[in-house]
C-alpha cells in the first residue's frame, strides 16, 4: 500500500516509463492477435455457462453487433486491451445465458420486490464510491460487490469452498493482485479490491445498454449508440437482474450508484418508483482532472499512445453531458426523497449525512448499523492509498480556471466548493 503521507507523483503519465512485467505482458499480448469474432465468443459463452438461449427478442443482437463493432473501429487499443474487452465480451454472454437459464427455471423471480432503495447518483470522482460503499457497511442492505459484478450468475456447480467464500470472489482476488503488479498506482485512484461495492450498470452491460464501454475505449460511436436507447426498458432488465441476485442472495433492500443514472433519471426512477436518491456533488474540475489522469494510466497498457488532449476534451464533454441532464432532471424525484452531499462534507463525520439519508428512505438508523458505519469511516480515511498530485497544464495543457468556465451553471445549481486543482 502506497505511503498515504507521501503523494504520487506522475511524472510519466503521458510518456510512460513502462516496467518489465509491464512491457512483458504487453509484447506477448502483441504476438497474438484478439479475435472479436461474435459466434465464436458466443460459442465460448455457451459452452461455459451450459445454455444457449440468450433471450435476445428485444434487439439483443443488434445492441451486441453495435459493442462489439465499437471496440472494433478502436484503432489506437494494444492487443492486451483488446484481449481484456474481448474477455469481457464473452464474460457477459455467458452470463446473459446464466440469467435466461436461470429466470426460465425460477419464474418466481420476477416477482420479487425491489424495495425502497438508496441510490446513490453523482460524477465519478465524486464520493459515490465512498458513500455506497458506506451505506453497505449496514448489513440490512444488499449491495454488489466487485467480485459478483463481475460474475453476477454462478457456474453450474460453483458455490462457496471450504473457507465460505464464494468461488467468484477468490477469482477476483487473483485478478486484483494481478491489475496491482501490472499498474500499482491504481489503487490510490479507484482500488476495485473484491468486496469493493462496484456500480449495478455493470449488470446492465450484460444487455448491452450501459455506458461502461466509454471506460476502456474510444467508443464515441458506442456513447451516441447508447444514448439513442429506450433506457427504460434497459433499465426493467436490469431491475430484473437485481430480482435475480436477490433470489441467489438476500436481503432484498438495496443500495446501488452509478454516474450514469444523472444522464437516465427518468428511466432510474421509473424503474424503482419509491427510490431516495443521495446526489454527490464536487468541483468540475477536480472530477475531470481525476478521470482523465485515471485514464491516462491505464492507458499506458491498453493503447499504443496516451493522447492526452483526446482524453481532456472527450471526458470534459462527457462530464459536462451528465451535469446538464442532472441539473435539468433532478426535479423528477420528489424533495421528500432526495439529498444533496457536498464532497467537502464527505470528511469521515457523515454521520448527520447518512441520518439525513435514512430519514428521507423512511428506515430507522439503528444502533448497530451506526456502529458499522463508525467501523468503515475509522478504516477508510480519504488518502488510504496515498493521493496523486495532478497536473492539469503539463499533464492536458489547460488551467483549472479554463475548465471550470465551462461548468458556470452547475455551480448556480448547486453548492459546490471550489477545489485546490493539485490535491
Amino acid at each position: 500500500m502506497a505511503d498515504a503521507a507521501q503523494p504520487i507523483v506522475l511524472d510519466d503519465l503521458t510518456a510512460p516509463r513502462l516496467t518489465d512485467f509491464q512491457r512483458r505482458a504487453l509484447d506477448y499480448a502483441q504476438a497474438h492477435t484478439v479475435d472479436l469474432g461474435i459466434d465464436r465468443m458466443l460459442d465460448e459463452a455457451v459452452v461455459l455457462a451450459g445454455a444457449d438461449d440468450l433471450g435476445g427478442e428485444d434487439g439483443f443482437d443488434h445492441r451486441l453487433a453495435a459493442y462489439v463493432g465499437a471496440i472494433e473501429q478502436d484503432e489506437g487499443m494494444t492487443q492486451l486491451g483488446r484481449r481484456t474487452l474481448r474477455a469481457r465480451v464473452v464474460r457477459l454472454l455467458r452470463n446473459r445465458l446464466s440469467l435466461v437459464d436461470l429466470l426460465k427455471r425460477y419464474p418466481e423471480i420476477e416477482s420479487i420486490p425491489i424495495e425502497k432503495p438508496i441510490i446513490v447518483v453523482g460524477m465519478p470522482r465524486s464520493g459515490t464510491t465512498h458513500l455506497v460503499n458506506l451505506i453497505a457497511a449496514d448489513p440490512r442492505r444488499r449491495s454488489l460487490p466487485y467480485w459478483e459484478s463481475q460474475e453476477p450468475m454462478p457456474l453450474p456447480g460453483h458455490g462457496p469452498g471450504p473457507d465460505g467464500l464464494d468461488a467468484r470472489f477468490h477469482q477476483a482476488a487473483e485478478q486484483h493482485n494481478g491489475l496491482r503488479a501490472s499498474s500499482p498506482v491504481l489503487a490510490a485512484m479507484h482500488d476495485r479490491f473484491p468486496a469493493a461495492i462496484e456500480e449495478e450498470v455493470e449488470l446492465l452491460d450484460l444487455d448491452c445498454a450501459a455506458y461502461v464501454l466509454e471506460w476502456y475505449g474510444r467508443v464515441p460511436g458506442w456513447r451516441d449508440f447508447y444514448l439513442g436507447l429506450d433506457q427504460e426498458h434497459h433499465y426493467g432488465f436490469m431491475r430484473k437482474v437485481l430480482q435475480a441476485l436477490t433470489f441467489l442472495r438476500g436481503p432484498r433492500t438495496w443500495v446501488l450508484k452509478s454516474p450514469q443514472h444523472s444522464e437516465q433519471l427518468g428511466p432510474l426512477l421509473a424503474t424503482f418508483p419509491d427510490a431516495t436518491v443521495a446526489f454527490t456533488h464536487r468541483d468540475p474540475v477536480a472530477v475531470v482532472q481525476s478521470t482523465i489522469t485515471m485514464m491516462a494510466y491505464s492507458d499506458r497498457l491498453r493503447r499504443h499512445s496516451i493522447e492526452p488532449q483526446w482524453l481532456l476534451e472527450y471526458w470534459t464533454d462527457r462530464v459536462e453531458r451528465l451535469l446538464r441532464a442532472c441539473v435539468r432532471d433532478r426535479d423528477l424525484v420528489p424533495a421528500d426523497r432526495r439529498v444533496d452531499v457536498g464532497f467537502h462534507q464527505l470528511n469521515g463525520n457523515e454521520l448527520p449525512l447518512l441520518e439525513q439519508v435514512y430519514e428521507r428512505a423512511g428506515t430507522e438508523l439503528t444502533a448497530e448499523a451506526r456502529e458499522r458505519f463508525q467501523g468503515y469511516l475509522d478504516d477508510n480515511p480519504r488518502g488510504k492509498h496515498g493521493r496523486i498530485r495532478y497536473d492539469l497544464p503539463g499533464h492536458f495543457g489547460v488551467t483549472a480556471a479554463e475548465l471550470r468556465s465551462r461548468f458556470e451553471f452547475y455551480f448556480d445549481a448547486f453548492d459546490v466548493r471550489v477545489e485546490d486543482a493539485t490535491a
